[in-house]
């Protein structure tokens, strides 16, 4: 017992000497010499580079506005969430370009993008965004087909003869 006193007393010496952990510095914005902040979402195989900036709420993808190059309203409403959530609806534009996979995993691809870059542009909408799981991106991809199967999982007709 009187050994762990000692250890214990050496310990409190030895944590006396130590500089304590310093606490978190905030983090700073990240923007271009334009006012813009970039950022990289992927989804699927689909990789969009967006780059936002203070506006009107204007969509642009691939050079074509948000209703003609994501036709359906469900990939439109999936590209808004992000601003829905942070509570900035219509207070940036939007430039993104996006390559590979298809409509849905290239809207998922933007959204991400739209977030991270969020994020950077002004550091206090994080939470938020972290909290809806914007932030993460979404591992989940196409599982490779195998020899001896029809598809990755599904197996040719058995035949008993």
């Amino acid at each position: 017992m009187a050994d762990q006193v000692t250890s214990l007393e050496e310990l409190g010496e030895i944590a006396e000497g130590t500089v304590a952990p310093e606490p978190e510095t905030p983090r700073e914005p990240v923007r271009d010499s334009l006012g813009r902040s970039y950022a990289t979402g992927k989804r699927k195989d689909a990789v969009a580079r967006v780059w936002i900036k203070p506006g009107s709420g204007k969509v642009t993808i691939n050079g074509r506005e948000i209703n003609v190059y994501f036709a359906r309203p469900v990939l439109q409403m999936i590209l808004k969430q992000p601003f829905q959530v942070a509570g900035v609806e219509g207070q940036f534009d939007v430039m993104a370009t996006v390559k590979g996979g298809g409509l849905s995993g290239q809207a998922g691809a933007v959204k991400h993008g739209i977030s991270k870059a969020l994020q950077l542009y002004d550091p206090t909408l994080r939470p938020p965004l972290k909290a809806a799981g914007f932030l993460t991106r979404d591992s989940r991809v196409v599982e490779r087909k195998k020899y001896g199967r029809a598809k990755a999982r599904k197996s040719f007709q058995f035949s008993k003869r």
